[in-house]
């Protein structure tokens, strides 16, 4: 989902008889704008906390870029002590319910509480984090109609010594601390922040919403059946002090691969043309699989070579993903590995065929794919998050270094 979708006009109330139009998760719009730290009729106090708003951030992106850009935004605002003022997840903004992608209608805008939980949407820090609540952007344009500041992005950027993400930081913390008002200020993408970024409460804290995990609850059978009884994952209490990887726990002989497919082999050539790197956070150290990119390209072309070696880590054939599995397999980490499932956009002949060849092999017990999910009609619009919680509980992932999901 990286292109600009077509606009469709289409109120609600003026849909066809027996016309089905997805969902516009009212309900989560409405326990949003209930949270408490939202007073809507009660007047401004000197007390009241400073905000931080991120007036251009992603619209029209697929939900793995927009999902990065909403925890590392919400670190920086918790970073400077400011209320987090966090905004739908918006594939566009004109006003418009419904946006045509791909010839069918999705919802122009999603609730980020229909796909995630946490601080960083409203809900309560740990008991040990003295930081002000997150507000909606609703509840912002609500209480600061007139008394703004804005901070162009080229103000912080401009004079920084580097574009390493240390420094973005600390420019942004540093603007944010020199003045006084209720702040919004540009995006960015903020890379490599790891080492500090991994122990924020943020991230620490963080869950999927009761949506994707009633998703993932419903269809655990179907990627990776389980040896014993197992509570639902919905029916475990989530709270200020739960830990995200006490929640997460790993389940054991999952290989989860994320094959990315459809327009993403234009994208693919395009960063071969280009020489590009692995994206943010798949260039951490810590990484087994590192991708230097090959010498003998030049500025805006490749050679026929260069290109096959960036069309095998980006949009491998079913061969090439067979062989990469085959590759996994042996690594000591994967032992015990018996049910593999894929992370996919593809065209469900596509599929088909790459679940025959892994069932080919002969080593797995279970075999499944994105399309054998049951969802009902609002896990249907976020099923990338359900993708993203199955893949987050493998025990390997082999993911897909050019791409932000």
């Amino acid at each position: 989902m990286s292109s600009l979708p077509l606009i469709l006009k289409v109120p609600a109330s003026r849909k066809s008889p027996g016309e089905r139009l997805p969902p516009l998760y009212g309900q989560y719009r409405q326990y949003e704008h209930r949270l408490p730290q939202h007073r809507w009729n009660a007047p401004s106090r000197a007390s009241d906390p400073r905000y931080f708003w991120v007036a251009a951030y992603s619209r029209g992106s697929g939900w793995g870029n927009v999902m990065q850009e909403v925890l590392l935004n919400a670190h920086l605002s918790y970073k400077a002590n400011r209320a987090f003022v966090f905004y739908n997840y918006t594939w566009n903004d004109d006003g418009s319910d419904y946006s045509n992608y791909n010839g069918k209608p999705i919802p122009s805008r999603v609730p980020l509480s229909a796909l995630i939980r946490g601080p960083m949407i409203g809900e309560s820090w740990p008991e040990d984090v003295s930081a002000p609540l997150s507000i909606s952007e609703e509840y912002y344009h609500h209480v600061c109609k007139k008394n703004r500041r804005v901070i162009p992005r080229a103000e912080v950027h401009d004079p920084l010594p580097t574009w390493f993400a240390s420094d973005i930081m600390k420019g942004w913390l540093d603007k944010l601390a020199s003045v006084d008002d209720r702040t919004f200020g540009d995006k960015d993408g903020m890379r490599d922040l790891w080492p500090e970024f991994r122990h924020s409460p943020v991230l620490t804290h963080f869950a999927y919403s009761h949506l994707v995990e009633l998703a993932f609850d419903t269809n655990r059978e179907v990627f990776s059946p389980t040896a014993v009884l197992e509570p639902p994952l919905t029916s475990i209490p989530f709270t200020p002090s739960t830990r995200t990887a006490e929640r997460y726990t790993e389940l054991p002989g999952l290989l989860v691969l994320h094959v990315r497919r459809g327009d993403y082999e234009g994208h693919c050539a395009h960063l071969a043309r280009w020489s590009s790197s692995y994206l943010a956070f798949n260039t951490l150290p810590e990484l087994p699989d590192r991708f230097d990119p090959p010498p003998g390209g030049s500025w805006g072309h490749n050679t026929p070579e260069n290109v096959q070696v960036y069309m095998r880590h980006c949009f491998p054939t079913v061969e090439q993903i067979i062989a990469r599995v085959e590759e996994v397999v042996r690594l000591d980490a994967a032992r015990g590995l018996q049910n593999v499932y894929v992370m996919t956009n593809g065209a469900a002949k596509w599929v088909d065929g790459l679940k025959a060849a892994l069932r080919a092999t002969g080593r797995w017990k279970n075999v499944a794919s994105s399309r054998d999910l049951v969802l009902n009609r609002e896990q249907k619009y976020v099923a990338q998050a359900v993708d993203m919680l199955i893949g987050q509980r493998a025990q390997v992932l082999v993911g897909n270094g050019t791409s932000g999901r």
